[in-house]
Order: C-alpha cells, then sequence, then structure tokens
C-alpha cells in the first residue's frame, strides 16, 4: 500500500498530521537539529521538513513503517557507517523505528558534518567569484594600457 504523503505549509503542521509515535520521535530529532544548527531556516522541502544553512542541511520524515533523516548527500552514511550499523542506510538516508528516534550525539556529528560541508562549499563559491572579479579586472588594466 502506498502511503500518502502530508503536505503542510511549515514544519508544525507537517508534525501535527504525524501519528504517534512517529511524531513524538521526529519531535526529538527537530530538536537535536535546532539545537545543533540555531541559524538554520526551518523548511519545507519535497514536502517534508528541512533545514537550510549555505545551503540544504538535513530534512526528515515519517513514513507509514519508518521515519527517515536525510543527509544531504553520500557521505554521512559513508562516514558515520559503523555507528548507522543497526539501521537501513541507503546513500544520503536514515530509516529508523519511528518509537525510537537515533540516538543524539548521531544526529548532531551529522548535523555538524553537514554545516562544515556547507560552509566550505559557501566559501568555495566566494573565492571563485573573487578570482573571476580579479581576472576581469586584470584583463581591463591591461587592455588600457
Amino acid at each position: 500500500m502506498k502511503s500518502k504523503a502530508i503536505v503542510s505549509k511549515d514544519v508544525d503542521s507537517y508534525l501535527a498530521k504525524v501519528p504517534e509515535p512517529a511524531r513524538s520521535t521526529l519531535e526529538k530529532i527537530r530538536s537535536i537539529i535546532r539545537e545543533t544548527a540555531p541559524d538554520a531556516e526551518e523548511v519545507i522541502t519535497y514536502a517534508i521538513p528541512g533545514y537550510k544553512y549555505h545551503g540544504m542541511l538535513v530534512a526528515f520524515a515519517a513514513f507509514k513503517n519508518h521515519c527517515s533523516l536525510f543527509g544531504m548527500g553520500k557521505e554521512a552514511t559513508q562516514v558515520f557507517k559503523e555507528e548507522l550499523s543497526e539501521y537501513k542506510t541507503s546513500p544520503g538516508t536514515i530509516q529508523f523505528p519511528q518509537d525510537k528516534p537515533l540516538p543524539k550525539a548521531l544526529v548532531q556529528k551529522i548535523v555538524k558534518m553537514r554545516m562544515k560541508q556547507n560552509e566550505m562549499r559557501e566559501l568555495t563559491k566566494i573565492r571563485k567569484k573573487a578570482a573571476i572579479k580579479k581576472s576581469a579586472t586584470a584583463k581591463k588594466s591591461a587592455a588600457k594600457k
């Protein structure tokens, strides 16, 4: 049986529509994410709660038989492979029981890793733009001579 997507305008309304025990589990995950990344923006993306911090950080969702944490890339499932051994994973996704949230320390590590990745990507973009601007300025100066 295909599960129906919960369509919501914000995370509070999403969680309000999630039945127990998944709701309490996802509220705990939400709390850990917000504590770890207080500057992250809460959003609904692809009909699920997500967090943006210099780009997409993580997202979570409830499904018929499990909950998932989406790490926005395969790195988290690779880096924390040993700690995730008791969970079903695929690149970028961690499935866990509806009545048992992922360990707080693990969620914190994943969020912190994703924050660093996003910060580095943002810094790389800034440096690249600065190099392009510097190159364009140098070409204009050379053309004037």
